[in-house]
């Protein structure tokens, strides 16, 4: 018989250990002697926006590479076969103190690296001498043309980017409003030649009619009657030698378009009340959610300035059609007004089910501000309850449309987009399988019944 004080052995499913790993609080990652992970748990997905199953499997210089945490602790716990410690940012936004933990093997060679990740407040960790308007400066800069994604059409548009960027080329950005033009535009600037020069942004529909001309071309003294006595100088010639984004050019007036196709062509231009030629070194990006070449023929826009504008066009596709940056979004803009309201607040599984169901008319733009209302308003974790009822009716309506009358029916309709939503995703039969968790010669039959369409594209 046992006595009352022995200890029992107590056995833990596999299933349940997973289990309370996710619902950690840190961060865990595992990882094997050649660096690839073996196991990291749920708390990846608020740090960097990808689910486990985009992670495990690969090899830890694959992800820091691609910038999705600065800077790496693993090259250094390989380096010493000790505990290393050290601050991590990751490209969402979330600060991180992360610890690196060496096994080794009876050859005393690494075997398994175990890394734990805490999240930390980002102002604690700044020096205190720091003023408020220097801590704001650092994160504006570092925050500037920085393109949170994980979407494949989106890393393709950056990828074309990093190619035209070092050259002088006019480039003409389009899209639905709220999208992120203009942070792709600063995005191309940061990387381009001219990243030391200005960086100016020109809202053509903010600046009133009557004023547009004299603050992009500037005027001499005496120019006309209220004039500054000296003389203004333009906001183009302020920035010579850098950058200029035009944003919303379509609200540009016929008056003034050839004016700036002559500062496009020639990179001359002359100012109100004066007859000498100013030359400036400027590269131009324009942007617009209008339909320009339509603009062209109902002559609201002049067919020569529209060429000369699109160079190279760029295409950015609207928020619905790149379902998998609405994640890594949420959590950055979480991550951004946490810090700046000092909150800590986290948002629930079934609250990230529906931003991602939602069609988002508004883009990136709507999705931050209403993050941002979230963060205001809700108590320590953000509800279903929380979101506003246009969010939550609208999902509801996509959700009850043309539902299938039969059990069968229904079985075959969720298996359509299950099938669909992963191949999108993956584009390759062996990652659909483990997506979903069936045999590779399975998924290759589904894909062929439900994607043809999708594979001829």
């Amino acid at each position: 018989m046992k006595s009352k004080d022995s200890t029992e052995s107590v056995e833990m499913t596999l299933q349940t250990l997973l289990k309370i790993l996710d619902h950690s609080s840190d961060e865990i990652f595992v990882l094997d002697g050649e660096k690839r992970i073996l196991y990291v748990n749920q708390a990846c997905e608020r740090h960097y926006g990808l689910k486990p199953t985009d992670v495990i499997g690969k090899y830890n210089v694959d992800l820091f590479e691609k910038g999705y945490w600065k800077p790496s602790i693993v090259p250094e716990v390989f380096k010493r076969k000790k505990p290393c410690y050290i601050k991590q940012q990751t490209y969402i936004g979330a600060e991180l103190m992360t610890s690196a933990i060496p096994i080794l093997n009876d050859e005393g060679e690494i075997e398994l690296v175990v890394t734990t990740s805490t999240e930390i407040q980002t102002y604690k960790m700044l020096k205190a001498n720091e003023t408020d308007d220097e801590l704001k400066t650092t994160q504006d800069e570092d925050e500037m043309g920085r393109f949170i994604t994980n979407s494949g059409k989106i890393n393709r548009i950056l990828t074309f980017c990093e190619k035209v960027a070092p050259t002088d080329s006019t480039i003409l950005i389009q899209g639905e409003s709220g999208t992120g033009k203009g942070v792709l535009a600063q995005f191309i600037h940061r990387i381009s030649k001219r990243k030391n020069k200005p960086f100016l942004t020109i809202n053509c529909a903010a600046i009133p009619e009557e004023l547009l001309e004299s603050e992009l071309f500037g005027y001499s003294k005496g120019a006309f009657t209220g004039a500054n006595k000296t003389g203004k100088r333009g906001l183009i010639e302020s920035a010579d030698g850098g950058t200029v984004f035009l944003d919303e050019i379509g609200e540009i007036p016929l008056s003034l378009q050839a004016k700036l196709l002559q500062v496009i062509q020639d990179k001359q231009f002359i100012p109100i009340g004066s007859s000498e030629m100013k030359k400036v070194d400027i590269r131009i990006v324009a942007a617009t959610n209008q339909n320009l070449i339509e603009m062209v023929n109902d002559k609201k826009f002049r067919e020569d300035l529209f060429y000369r504008l699109n160079v190279i066009d760029i295409q950015l596709p609207p928020l619905r059609e790149r379902k998998e940056d609405i994640i890594p979004l949420t959590y950055n803009f979480l991550n951004k007004f946490n810090e700046r309201y000092h909150e800590s607040k986290v948002i629930s599984e079934e609250c990230l089910n529906i931003l991602i169901q939602y069609s988002w008319p508004g883009n990136v733009r709507q999705l931050e501000n209403l993050i941002e209302r979230l963060v205001l308003i809700s108590d320590s974790v953000i509800l279903m309850a929380d979101l506003p009822e246009m969010i939550t009716e609208n999902v509801e309506q996509v959700t009850q449309i043309a539902l299938p009358t039969s059990l069968d029916k229904a079985l075959d309709e969720t298996k359509r987009i299950l099938i669909r939503k992963s191949y999108q995703t993956y584009k390759s039969s062996r990652k659909v399988a483990k997506d979903l968790c069936i045999s590779q010669t399975k998924a290759s039959t589904l894909i062929r019944e439900y994607c043809e369409d999708l594979m001829n594209k």
